[in-house]
């Protein structure tokens, strides 16, 4: 029998449709992903432009619309999060599954959802977005959310 290579696991306990997802941008960084190149690759034509000309580490002030509290984010997220993925055809029909869940949970804001509620917006089975959330491999950083 071959050993499994060391997979790094968030929880001991199995996720369900009921267990909440998110986008962990972190995963991105610490996989040494371009991340940015890809997040820019989902603007709309206009911040396609604008962001071609403004440096990696641009950060914004965003209001917490729940809270008011202000904070410091990366401008590129904010605005794809904000503008871009409110836009109409931002998820189409042939978008594949993970990319539909993906550009859900931007234009969400982020909100962690579960495998249920992911599956109502999707049109796809939530058994097997679980599976696919939950299998070996981590696509596009979407990991169930951990407590602390």
């Amino acid at each position: 029998m071959v050993p499994l290579p060391d997979v790094k696991r968030t929880s001991r306990v199995r996720p369900t449709t009921q267990t909440h997802f998110h986008i962990d941008f972190n995963w991105w960084q610490e996989q040494d992903r371009d991340w940015r190149v890809f997040l820019q690759s989902l603007l709309c034509l206009e911040h396609q432009q604008a962001f071609a000309e403004l440096s990696e580490d641009h950060m914004v002030d965003f209001v917490d619309p729940m809270t008011a509290e202000v904070q410091r984010v990366d401008g590129l997220q904010n605005v794809l999060i904000t503008h871009c993925a409110k836009i109409a055809g931002f998820i189409s029909p042939h978008t594949t599954m993970v990319d539909a869940i993906f550009r859900i949970f931007l234009a969400n804001g982020n909100i962690p959802m579960t495998p249920m509620e992911l599956s109502q917006q999707s049109g796809r089975s939530p058994d097997l977005i679980l599976r696919v959330l939950t299998g070996e491999r981590i696509y596009r950083g979407l990991r169930p959310v951990t407590e602390g």
